[in-house]
């Protein structure tokens, strides 16, 4: 945590970052590396130009703390494209374009996004058995993290954390979990998390991680019948926004970014800011993707 205090202690901006340890046999790889999410919590009187100050003093304190400790520094999730930006560069960091999805839930109902053929099937399968619900108890809880690392074993750059991360989400009601069955086979499941309901923010619901059994059980449609739950459950709270996290890289073809728009949600290009410990290499990747 990097914070920033005035002379008589008062904090008036604070940054959370992450630092993993990732590792596998198969393919071989060992590194350490930060994630930092959206750029900060701010004292609500400091300005949008001292807001770009502090930003750079905590982007600072944190490339000079964490030295070559890690092998990259990743910010993603800024409320604003272009957030950052001189200070970004300043610090040595390159960006890289990116996909962001999120839905409204105060203009349209999720029934009004969505299309009939596609509604037809999520009544079909709700009607053959299929319930989605909220993980009740540790067997549940046990069958939610088994489907989620395996569906997430093959996919090295997807970070599944410790079953105590989820435990704390579900104890401190900063989010929830849930598990789709059809009869006794868990067939999905999904974690969402709250920003939280605070004065004049926006209050929404992030869809974090999701696993689906796809092939196995394709005429239930497992992954269509998970989602719609959690924008479901998230438009029954009373939120403003369901976003999607990591839709990927805007490639022309992007099958996971085409199954979340057909819920009816909106496309928007952002930027995440990268910055290697090796300074060849992040000199090389700052000329790649240059603007």
């Amino acid at each position: 945590m990097v914070v920033v205090e005035e002379s008589d202690g008062t904090v008036v901006a604070q940054m959370l970052a992450l630092v993993r340890y990732k590792s596998s046999w198969f393919p071989p790889y060992l590194y350490t590396h930060c994630r930092v999410l959206g750029e900060g919590v701010y004292l609500q009187s400091q300005s949008a130009v001292s807001h770009s100050a502090l930003f750079a003093m905590m982007l600072q304190k944190l490339t000079s703390i964490l030295g070559h400790r890690v092998l990259y520094v990743e910010v993603s999730h800024l409320t604003q494209k272009m957030f950052g930006y001189k200070e970004f560069r300043d610090a040595g960091f390159f960006p890289v374009r990116w996909m962001s999805i999120h839905n409204s839930l105060h203009s349209h109902t999720p029934e009004e996004r969505i299309t009939p053929r596609m509604q037809k099937r999520i009544d079909t399968a709700y009607a053959r058995g299929v319930v989605t619900r909220e993980v009740a108890d540790n067997k549940d809880f046990q069958h939610f993290m088994r489907l989620l690392r395996r569906h997430n074993w093959l996919k090295p750059k997807r970070y599944i954390p410790h079953e105590s991360f989820f435990r704390g989400l579900m104890e401190k009601g900063n989010g929830r979990l849930y598990i789709t069955h059809y009869h006794d086979h868990v067939i999905g499941c999904s974690a969402v998390v709250y920003s939280g309901r605070h004065e004049n923010m926006q209050n929404n619901v992030y869809l974090w991680y999701s696993a689906f059994r796809r092939k196995s059980y394709a005429w239930l449609h497992p992954d269509e019948l998970t989602i719609w739950h959690a924008i479901k459950d998230a438009h029954r709270r009373g939120y403003d926004h369901i976003c999607f996290l990591d839709v990927g890289l805007p490639f022309r073809k992007n099958r996971f970014r085409d199954f979340i728009l057909r819920f009816g949600g909106k496309p928007t290009s952002t930027y995440r800011w990268f910055r290697s410990s090796i300074g060849w290499a992040n000199r090389l990747l700052s000329w790649f993707y240059r603007d």
